[in-house]
């Protein structure tokens, strides 16, 4: 499909069935209630012990809910990659479990980038920089306070400052791109969790990254960044005109549904 096609039938989507879309609404505001009754709860905790574990189940049902909800952007996906114009409804169950599964794939498309930044982090010696830092500021903080000269460390301070600015950048700079190119990597797999239903067919990182070179990827990164500039001009909208922002309570939603189905349209080149 032409991006724009994709763009105008996704965000026209999710006004076609009221009903699942009230129905997402109305889980998305339980969901935020019960992980803030939570977090209220486990701050509780530590006045009144027995708060943890109300606090625990309150995030523990909060989580559940959630999986239900991206099971169902899951379905969402794959109406998009058939190019089927009837919204999904709830299959509670199998929502669910596809939830679950999305769940999964998050963690790793997160942990693997997250892994390779810590190798860029020890290579950069960001760690030893940062304790020789931590070290100098002490030890020139401790000479202060006995009231002998530590003017000696200025320099060195200084350096290991430089070099601790120098790595830090460097891993940060790498972070921000290896971050950003499995987040492609991830909508894809999101996308060939809903077109096959296997967990470990999102799993595979290569075939991922292989269909983002078939759909292209420069009409990966236009239909992304469409999707970015609609919500977030939509978004600037509500925050700009003070009583409209009661309305985020049901665009938010709205809007998770038509990036999501944007996705699935954009896949069905490749599906």
């Amino acid at each position: 499909m032409d991006v724009m096609e994709i763009i105008k039938d996704a965000f026209v989507f999710p006004s076609k069935d009221l009903k699942n879309l009230l129905i997402f609404i109305v889980l998305s505001v339980v969901a935020s209630a019960f992980a803030f009754g939570g977090f209220v709860l486990y701050i509780g905790g530590f006045i009144v012990p027995e708060c943890f574990m109300w606090g625990g189940m309150a995030c523990i049902v909060s989580m559940i809910i959630g999986w239900i909800m991206s099971g169902y952007l899951i379905s969402v996906i794959k109406s998009g990659i058939d190019q089927d114009d009837k919204v999904p409804g709830f299959v509670w169950w199998d929502n669910f479990i596809n939830g679950f599964n999305n769940f999964v794939v998050a963690i790793v498309y997160f942990i693997i980038p997250a892994f390779i930044v810590f190798i860029v982090a020890y290579l950069t010696n960001v760690f030893g920089n940062f304790m020789i830092v931590a070290q100098g500021i002490m030890l020139q903080a401790e000479g202060s306070y006995l009231g002998y000269s530590t003017s000696f460390m200025s320099g060195a301070i200084s350096q290991a400052l430089i070099n601790l600015a120098i790595s830090l950048a460097t891993t940060v700079a790498i972070g921000v791109i290896v971050f950003v190119i499995f987040a492609f990597f991830q909508t894809m797999a999101q996308a060939r969790l809903a077109n096959t239903g296997s967990l470990g067919e999102a799993l595979n990182v290569m075939e991922a990254a292989k269909d983002l070179r078939r759909i292209g990827i420069g009409k990966v990164i236009i239909v992304v960044l469409l999707i970015i500039i609609v919500v977030a001009v939509i978004n600037m909208i509500l925050s700009i005109i003070p009583f409209l922002a009661i309305l985020s309570i049901i665009i938010t939603p709205y809007l998770v549904i038509f990036a999501q189905r944007a996705i699935g349209l954009l896949y069905s080149d490749i599906a």
